[in-house]
């Protein structure tokens, strides 16, 4: 089994633009990376969420909800499309551990974004600032 998996150049092109955005806490150009029909599957959520521009409402909420926000491992899928980033972050007093896992088309945009949160305590701590910045939006765009 090889284990110098690779991402396919334009995914890698794109998740080097995320890491400098995450860099910069500026994801202004978060919308150039996205596939118009991108989604977002929340840990808290059932379904996802659809569509590039909830997509990106999201990930820049919680960009400021993370405190302490930082990176530790990739790890990547073998058709190179795909890649599990490994962090760690606080919100608030609760200190928590999680995955992003993100996949592109062969274009290099990201097409699903999904996130995986533990311990419950974080997760809880999470989704209840969220909620508070962002219920009547997401109510909206799932309606």
């Amino acid at each position: 089994m090889p284990t110098d998996l690779q991402l396919q150049p334009a995914a890698a092109a794109s998740l080097q633009r995320w890491h400098q955005l995450i860099a910069a806490k500026d994801l202004r150009q978060l919308p150039e990376l996205l596939h118009a029909q991108a989604v977002f599957r929340s840990p808290m959520a059932h379904t996802p969420y659809p569509g590039a521009p909830t997509v990106n409402m999201i990930l820049n909420t919680v960009l400021q909800v993370f405190q302490d926000f930082a990176y530790h491992r990739e790890l990547v899928s073998a058709d190179g499309l795909s890649v599990v980033l490994e962090f760690s972050a606080r919100v608030g007093e609760r200190e928590l551990k999680g995955i992003d896992m993100i996949r592109f088309d062969e274009a290099g945009k990201i097409v699903e974004f999904e996130v995986m949160v533990r311990p419950m305590s974080g997760l809880q701590a999470l989704g209840e600032e969220m909620g508070r910045r962002l219920a009547p939006f997401l109510a909206a765009a799932k309606a």
